[in-house]
């Protein structure tokens, strides 16, 4: 079985309620994404027993602090035995130089977000930056690359301008994916799992489209299958 490229966005709001839906799925099928809120919640313990259980982690804190700081932490959690970690574009060239260096000698991936899904045209004006969402996206992702990270979180709706700019390794992961039937909810820059994948998507992060369906399990299967059919060999 090729690796699965779906992420599942664990966004729950206590342990109890997170382990009733993992313990319906198997490693194959997913990765899994924990968040601030659930990482608040249940700690670094709560990621230890993913790893254990075989699954691939992304831990997705957004770290934006100072250069040492976000050093320090992308050490610490790349210690817990997780897949990715990410820190978030904006803390500049050397944050994410630091960030790069603390973790020379770990497996983990480092990826950097560089706009949230949920920011339009509108947000970018409010806070002061010039632009339009792509171009402040592909900015910072080759910011990111020049940095030496592995990747960066982007909406698929600028997948491809970065897969030509930025090449087949530099990984691609996309949050705002919704099947063609399902609801934005709060992302406003979204995609299909399909369209994401020929954008030159590597990796598609997908929160309740599985986490409330009745049958997750088979969602991640169908959502499999409509990837491999259409999938590019990043």
């Amino acid at each position: 079985m090729p690796e699965s490229r779906i992420i599942v966005a664990l966004d729950y709001s206590n342990e109890t309620d997170a382990w009733h839906f993992i313990d319906k799925l198997e490693p194959q099928l997913c990765r899994l994404k924990v968040g601030k809120e659930l990482f608040t919640i249940a700690g670094p313990r709560f990621v230890e027993r993913l790893v254990s259980k075989g699954y691939d982690v992304f831990l997705d804190l957004k770290f934006h602090d100072i250069p040492n700081t976000v050093a320090q932490a992308c050490k610490a959690a790349a210690g817990l035995g997780i897949w990715m970690i990410n820190v978030h574009a904006l803390g500049g060239r050397k944050m994410m130089l630091a960030a790069r260096q603390a973790m020379s000698d770990s497996n983990t991936r480092l990826i950097a977000v560089t706009l949230l899904t949920s920011m339009d045209q509108d947000d970018l004006t409010d806070i002061g930056l010039q632009g339009t969402p792509e171009q402040i996206v592909e900015r910072l992702a080759q910011l990111a690359k020049d940095c030496g990270l592995d990747g960066v979180v982007c909406s698929a709706l600028e997948a491809r301008r970065l897969r030509q700019r930025l090449g087949d390794d530099f990984c691609l992961v996309t949050p705002g994916i919704r099947p063609a039937d399902g609801q934005s909810d709060d992302q406003k820059r979204v995609t299909t799992p399909k369209q994401a994948i020929l954008n030159g998507a590597h990796y598609l992060v997908i929160g309740r489209p599985i986490t409330q369906a009745k049958n997750p399990v088979l969602i991640c299967q169908n959502i499999n299958s409509e990837i491999s059919e259409s999938a590019p060999n990043y």
